[in-house]
């Protein structure tokens, strides 16, 4: 809706439909790419995205019978295999380490934590339920997200189908949770509220919203003296740790909810090269480990070559 609003209509709302041409929707991405008034250059993956929803309406259009062809086919557009991929920001352990001591005692602290040590995406993290969590096998359920759109609350199955998934939990994360549900069940309990189940909710027993999350976040990196990213960057930290830690990428894709492992190391392949290094060490230290000793000459052998070569001469 807001690319709709700032950028689609002002540009190509005055242009009636059969007019549309493919040059109209062309001067529009330049412009959003390189604006001559002084305002500043959207990305090329943004300028991508508002071409995909040009693109969609007209593919409607068409479906419709409005129109006898989609322009925005012919368009040429920002593609994706142009938009740089950009190291995404990440905490060192002991940044990350220094993060959680000065959250410790806050509300939101089981969240921020859960978020650290499973790599759980915002809106899969608030959108969790007691029922997802399994104390006993030591493990968490990802069944659905919680978005907020125009700041109201939306669930969802998720990012993308391979979002659902179980992730297995460390004894401290299981700790941090059991203590955090009965804090919760005895605030809801002096507080009369009837539970709705939510695993991290306000005081009033509600979902939290994410921007909430996500401003407590920022706030609490301020005051722990690290570099402030997105809470976005607790999924990166947690799968570079990992990774760099030598756990193979195969497992922290099935953390992560990715498609493929490929997605995986394409995502955090600035840690591999320090690894392949590693790999490279090794790989010598067992080869120098294994091979046969060197034999040494003995004095029969010595004597015998000696006697070959009188005989040759």
């Amino acid at each position: 809706r807001r690319y709709i609003d700032r950028h689609i209509v002002p540009a190509l709302g005055c242009i009636g439909l059969r007019r549309l041409r493919p040059h109209h929707i062309e001067a529009l991405y330049d412009r959003l790419l390189h604006p001559r008034d002084g305002r500043a250059a959207l990305a090329p993956k943004t300028v991508y995205e508002i071409h995909l929803i040009i693109r969609g309406a007209l593919g409607d259009a068409v479906r419709r019978g409005l129109v006898s062809r989609n322009v925005a086919l012919v368009a040429h557009a920002p593609r994706q295999r142009s938009i740089p991929k950009v190291e995404q920001p990440c905490w060192t352990a002991e940044e990350l380490c220094a993060f959680l001591r000065v959250a410790a005692g806050h509300r939101f602290f089981a969240a921020l934590w859960v978020a650290a040590s499973t790599g759980m995406r915002r809106g899969e993290l608030l959108g969790l339920r007691w029922g997802d969590f399994d104390e006993g096998a030591a493990t968490i359920s990802v069944n659905r997200g919680l978005l907020a759109i125009d700041y109201e609350l939306h669930e969802t199955r998720g990012k993308t189908r391979h979002a659902r998934r179980r992730i297995d939990l460390d004894p401290t994360t299981v700790s941090v949770l059991t203590a955090w549900g009965s804090w919760q069940a005895v605030e809801q309990g002096a507080a009369g509220i009837e539970t709705a189940g939510w695993m991290f909710s306000t005081g009033g027993g509600g979902p939290i919203h994410p921007h909430s999350m996500s401003q407590t976040f920022e706030r609490i990196a301020r005051r722990a003296g690290v570099p402030v990213i997105r809470l976005h960057g607790l999924r990166h930290t947690h799968a570079t740790l990992l990774i760099s830690a030598g756990v193979p990428v195969k497992v922290v894709s099935e953390r992560l909810g990715h498609a493929t492992p490929t997605y995986t190391i394409g995502t955090y392949q600035h840690v591999l090269p320090g690894m392949q290094a590693d790999a490279a060490r090794v790989f010598e230290r067992l080869v120098s480990l294994g091979a046969p000793p060197a034999e040494q000459p003995s004095e029969k052998s010595e004597k015998t070559r000696e006697k070959r070569r009188k005989n040759t001469a």
